[in-house]
C-alpha cells in the first residue's frame, strides 16, 4: 500500500509539475508579447554586438582600448548604414509611390499568360450564367508630411537605443560576463562557467558574423545579376535580397516572387522578365545547399521544421523583426543547450 501511495504521489507530481510548466510557458510567450518594444532592441544590440566583438578583442590585444576601438567600429558602422539608406532610399520612395500604377499596368502584361485561364473562366461563366464582375481601382498609396513627422521620432528612438546597448555591449561586455563568472560559488564552478561562456560567445559570434557576411555575398552577386540583366535598381533589389535571406525559406521565395514581378514589369517579353527571378533561384539554392553548410558546418545546420515553427512563433510574437531575428536565436539556443546540462535534447530535436 506504501508502494502503491507512493507511486500515486508521484504521478499527481507529475502530472502538477506538467500543468505549472504549461502554464509558465504561456506567461512567458505573453510577457515576451507585451515586452517587444524593449526586447526587440536589446536581443537585436546583443546580436550585434556579438557579431563585433571578436574584432574589438583583436584590438584590445593588440593595445588599443577598447572604448576606442567599439567608438571608431560604431563610427565606421554608422556611416556606412547611413551611405547605404541614402542611396537606396530615393529609389525605394519611388517603387512605393508608383506601385499603385504598377499594379494597374501588370494585368496586361500577364495576358499572353493567362489567356488559357481566362479561357477557361469564361466557359465556366457562361455555363452557370454568372455575370462578369468588373474589377475596381486599386487603392492608391501615399505618404503624406505628418506620417514622417509622426514615424521619425520613433525610428530615431529604436535607432539610438540599438546603437548606444551595442556601445557598451562591446566595452563593458566582457567585464559584465567576468562578474557572473565570479557569482560562482567555487573555482571548479567558475573554471567551467567560463569554459561554457566563452565557447558559447565564440560560437554564436562566428556563427552572426560569418551569416551576415554570407548574405552581404549573396546580395552583392544579386546586384551584379540584375546589373547585367539590365534590372532597374540592382542595388536596391540586392539589399532586399540580403536583408530577406535572414529568413529561410520564406525570404528566398518572397525576393523571387518580387524580382518576377519586376521583370514583368519592365520587359516585355515573358521568358526576358522571369530569367533575372529564376536565375536568383538557382543562387540562393546554390548558396543553401553548398556555401552555408560548407561554411557554416553541420554543428550549425539546423532542421527545416524547427526553422519553420520558430519562424512561425516568432513572427506571430514579434512580426517582421522577430522573423528576421527568429533564426539567430534558434542557432544561439541550440548553441547553449548543447553545453548546458539537462537541455541537449532541445540541441538534438533542432538539428538536422
Amino acid at each position: 500500500m506504501r508502494v502503491q501511495r507512493t507511486q500515486s504521489a508521484r504521478r499527481n507530481l507529475r502530472s502538477i509539475r506538467i500543468v505549472l510548466n504549461i502554464f509558465l510557458a504561456l506567461a512567458l510567450l505573453y510577457t515576451v508579447t507585451i515586452t517587444k518594444q524593449l526586447l526587440i532592441p536589446l536581443v537585436l544590440a546583443s546580436f550585434i554586438g556579438l557579431a563585433l566583438n571578436p574584432i574589438v578583442a583583436r584590438g584590445s590585444h593588440l593595445g588599443i582600448p577598447r572604448w576606442l576601438g567599439a567608438s571608431v567600429l560604431m563610427i565606421a558602422l554608422i556611416a556606412a548604414i547611413s551611405t547605404g539608406i541614402g542611396m537606396l532610399t530615393q529609389p525605394a520612395l519611388g517603387w512605393f509611390h508608383e506601385a499603385p500604377t504598377a499594379i494597374r499596368s501588370f494585368g496586361p502584361k500577364l495576358r499572353s499568360i493567362m489567356q488559357p485561364l481566362e479561357a477557361a473562366n469564361r466557359a465556366t461563366q457562361s455555363l452557370t450564367g454568372q455575370a462578369r464582375v468588373q474589377q475596381g481601382t486599386p487603392p492608391s498609396i501615399s505618404i503624406t508630411a505628418w506620417d514622417v513627422v509622426a514615424t521619425t521620432p520613433k525610428v530615431l528612438a529604436g535607432v539610438l537605443t540599438v546603437v548606444l546597448l551595442v556601445f557598451f555591449f562591446l566595452v563593458y561586455g566582457d567585464l559584465m560576463l567576468r562578474r557572473l563568472v565570479q557569482a560562482s560559488p567555487t573555482f571548479g564552478h567558475r573554471r567551467h562557467a567560463v569554459s561554457i561562456v566563452r565557447g558559447i560567445q565564440y560560437e554564436v559570434s562566428r556563427y552572426i558574423l560569418t551569416a551576415t557576411l554570407i548574405n552581404f555575398g549573396l546580395g552583392a552577386v544579386t546586384a551584379g545579376m540584375l546589373w547585367l540583366y539590365h534590372m532597374p535598381d540592382p542595388l536596391l533589389w540586392g539589399t532586399v535580397a540580403m536583408l530577406a535571406n535572414f529568413i529561410p525559406y520564406v525570404g528566398a521565395i518572397s525576393t523571387t516572387t518580387v524580382l518576377a514581378f519586376v521583370g514583368l514589369l519592365n520587359f516585355n517579353d515573358v521568358g526576358s522578365a522571369l530569367l533575372p527571378a529564376l536565375t536568383f533561384a538557382g543562387i540562393t539554392a546554390f548558396e543553401g545547399n553548398v556555401v552555408t553548410p560548407l561554411i557554416q558546418g553541420h554543428r550549425m545546420r539546423l532542421s527545416p521544421i524547427a526553422i519553420l515553427l520558430w519562424l512561425l512563433i516568432w513572427g506571430w510574437l514579434w512580426g517582421i523583426p522577430g522573423a528576421l531575428l527568429a533564426v539567430p536565436m534558434l542557432t544561439s539556443a541550440k548553441l547553449v543547450a548543447e553545453r548546458v546540462r539537462g537541455w541537449r535534447w532541445f540541441a538534438l530535436m533542432v538539428q538536422r
